[in-house]
């Protein structure tokens, strides 16, 4: 690193601060390559859950096995937490255009396979858990990369709505492919079920192929993938509102969770309803989630986010409260309805919240950490939830996690979420670093010292600046931090940092360093003796001069 010029320029003027509360919840449907997608993305959800039953009653016809039948939902779930993270920096690193095709065409591969198979009868439980997890696979490698794009398709005023659509879609998917796919399997059989899961990654592979993204080479080439990683572990740790994001969604998926377990049982034990009557309790909440996505814009207008989500949180415990005491099938379909309104509006607030804040050159990997959280709770909540159910009953159950959820939302109010937004566009003001003696390797470590003189009227708020610093630092690249004063004169500090390679180090200079993080050296560079400019430099691994 070396001093700014002319203290910063940034690429792109800073962005105003985006009014989505003044944005309509279908805005951004009115934008061509947003709504294919969005259409595509709602044909292949509806897939999927036509494929889950497809699979489910297979296993149910070959074994009979309960334990098999429940490894549907394992083999689907457990890629995206086994891969999730790796396929966030897969994302960050190729085109994710060309990876969403990728992952389309493996999909489609694997769905066609399993609908041959199943259509000459020469498939088993195993085989349809062994492909049931290669989509998953699929999956995995896709829902990075698809979150990932969302800033691409829509203004950034926009993003909130598009983030509520996207639930929208999730939960209008969640209602109708599970009964269509009972209706095909009663009608056609399994195999056509899967027959139609593979049609419809084709429907999405051509939805992209109508997506001219313009994607920007990185000209320092692209990141290798265990540093990614890395890299990506390193933001997330050093990104406090990132961090509160997750911990709002670890607050709230594990115990929402109880409702997607518990529910069929509710339907068929408590009410006596049949699959035609589940899939209408279900119906419900997709109800629910388009109106909740309807009402996000005025809830922003009037509503902090931490207040948004703390109420999502306490109206979605109100209602397992009461599927655990309502006991006609109208009234908990009127229940669900509010479900929907709570579950699309705490999680599109969420994702929109981690969309905003997140730079480009690594959104993905912390999407990747959001998507995993969000896999996890709701895989471990369920089996959690189902053990509550079978020791004590699904009434009581409910009524614990109802309580759980409602303490654990008001927990969030120690996460703030805060609305003032970020400035994420990109600033180049770190010039390019002068160097005599150039690094052998790109591999080698960098050291970085920065030496400040502070008057001893502004050392407190200096030090305090400088601790906002080194997280910016530790964000875009760093390894260590550290700050050091000088014990024979006082005012003299040395600001040091290890960054694990040269070319790393220059990607702090190239494209990681955001206008938020110009904004926070600036706050602390005000308080420097302007009669003596700071010190910049560059240290690299002692090496011996070779013989002549």
């Amino acid at each position: 690193m070396t001093p700014p010029r002319d203290g910063g320029t940034t690429a792109g003027a800073k962005p105003p601060a985006p009014d989505s509360a003044a944005v309509s919840t279908w805005q951004p449907l009115r934008l061509r390559v947003f709504r294919t997608l969005w259409i595509a993305q709602f044909v292949s959800n509806v897939g999927g859950w036509m494929q889950t039953v497809g699979a489910q009653w297979l296993i149910t016809q070959e074994s009979g096995s309960a334990g098999l039948i429940a490894l549907v939902q394992t083999a689907a779930s457990l890629p995206v937490l086994l891969l999730g993270i790796p396929a966030g920096a897969l994302a960050d690193i190729v085109d994710r255009r060309k990876l969403l095709l990728a992952a389309q065409v493996l999909m489609f591969t694997a769905a066609g396979l399993l609908a041959a198979l199943t259509a000459l009868g020469r498939i088993d439980s195993y085989g349809v858990l062994a492909l049931t997890f290669v989509l998953g696979c699929g999956t995995a490698l896709m829902s990075p990369a698809w979150q990932a794009i969302q800033p691409e398709l829509v203004p950034r005023e926009q993003i909130p709505s598009a983030a509520a659509l996207g639930g929208v879609n999730m939960n209008l998917a969640r209602a109708i492919g599970p009964a269509l796919g009972g209706l095909v399997v009663a009608l056609a059989g399994t195999a056509t079920v899967f027959a139609v899961n593979a049609a419809s990654f084709l429907v999405t592979l051509g939805a992209l192929t109508t997506w001219h993204r313009r994607a920007e080479p990185d000209p320092m080439g692209a990141e290798r993938i265990l540093p990614a990683l890395r890299a990506g572990n390193r933001y997330v740790r050093n990104a406090p509102r990132v961090r509160r994001v997750l911990g709002r969604s670890l607050l709230f998926v594990p115990c929402a969770a109880a409702l997607w377990a518990l529910l069929p049982v509710v339907a068929r034990q408590r009410l006596g309803l049949g699959a035609g009557g589940y899939g209408l309790l279900l119906g419900a909440v997709g109800v629910g989630a388009v109106l909740g996505a309807a009402l996000l814009p005025r809830v922003r207008r009037r509503w902090s986010s931490n207040a948004a989500l703390t109420t999502g949180g306490l109206l979605f415990a109100v209602t397992l409260a009461l599927l655990a005491v309502v006991r006609v099938p109208w009234a908990v379909g009127l229940v669900l309805v509010f479900s929907g309104v709570a579950w699309v509006g705490v999680l599109s607030m969420l994702n929109a919240q981690m969309q905003v804040t997140t730079p480009g050159w690594v959104r993905a990997r912390a999407l990747a950490f959001y998507l995993t959280i969000f896999q996890g709770g709701m895989a471990i909540g369920a089996a959690v939830w189902g053990k509550v159910a079978d020791g004590v009953g699904p009434v009581p159950a409910l009524l614990i996690a109802a309580v759980v959820l409602a303490a654990a939302s008001l927990a969030g109010l120690m996460l703030a979420v805060p609305d003032s937004p970020l400035d994420r566009s990109v600033s180049m003001h770190w010039a390019a670093p002068t160097m005599v003696l150039e690094p052998a390797e790109d591999d080698e470590q960098v050291l970085v010292t920065i030496e400040y003189v502070v008057p001893a009227h502004n050392a407190d708020l200096f030090i305090e600046s400088m601790r906002a610093m080194g997280r910016s630092r530790l964000r875009t690249g760093a390894v260590s931090w550290d700050l050091y004063r000088d014990g024979t004169d006082p005012d003299t500090y040395l600001e040091v940092f290890l960054v694990a390679s040269w070319k790393e180090h220059l990607r702090q200079h190239s494209g990681r360093l955001t206008g938020f993080d110009r904004e926070t050296e600036e706050r602390a560079r005000s308080l420097v003796d302007p009669d003596h400019p700071f010190k910049v430099t560059h240290y690299l691994p002692a090496r011996k001069s070779s013989p002549a």
